[in-house]
């Protein structure tokens, strides 16, 4: 009888969450090349720049890392006070691990942390992405959007419709007032 070739086992999608400072330089590689693919090439290196210096959210299977998301942190004026978003940024999955619930494991692991260390969540959401977050629960902000620049407020109409907030504080904002985030350079949200 001959014996059957030994398949290895699946190895479940693990998830990791790590601050920027504790991805080694390969892990950031993995990261960007993760973003480049998933989003066509179309992410800058300021978009990059922008998921830098918070919390990452890494799910890693057999192949390598199937989905990434980061929250980092912004501030937001909102009727005259300034507060501390979550601001969540590259959330991505690999084109071969998508709809199998590793975007989701992603958001979940990072609305902890928006819950837990943040005034408030927001997102800037694609037409794709916004579908996730509004199933989980992300409700888009009726008000205006601004940013705080160089030369003072700048409205941000282009942005209204499609940002997102986190809906533990969402209720304590009042769409009446707009959002006013802190400038920075590329896409502003």
């Amino acid at each position: 009888m001959t014996p059957r070739p030994r398949i290895p086992p699946l190895r479940a999608p693990r998830l990791r969450i790590a601050h920027t400072a504790d991805l080694a330089p390969a892990g950031l590689r993995a990261v960007r090349d993760l973003l480049d693919v998933a989003f066509d090439g179309d992410f800058s290196d300021e978009d990059y720049d922008h998921c830098l210096g918070g919390v990452h959210a890494l799910v890693y299977d057999g192949a390598g890392l199937a989905a990434h998301g980061a929250v980092i942190m912004r501030r937001v004026r909102h009727r005259g006070r300034w507060l501390r978003v979550g601001y969540v940024e590259a959330v991505a999955v690999r084109a071969d691990a998508r709809r199998t619930g590793l975007g989701g494991r992603v958001m979940g692991a990072l609305e902890r942390v928006v819950d837990r260390a943040y005034d408030v969540g927001a997102v800037s959401a694609s037409d794709a992405g916004a579908r996730l977050y509004a199933a989980r629960g992300w409700q888009v902000w009726a008000g205006r959007i601004a940013a705080h620049g160089p030369d003072g407020v700048v409205r941000l109409p282009e942005d209204e419709g499609s940002t997102f907030v986190r809906p533990a504080l969402a209720g304590s904002l009042d769409p009446a007032h707009e959002l006013v985030f802190d400038w920075r350079d590329g896409d502003v949200l």
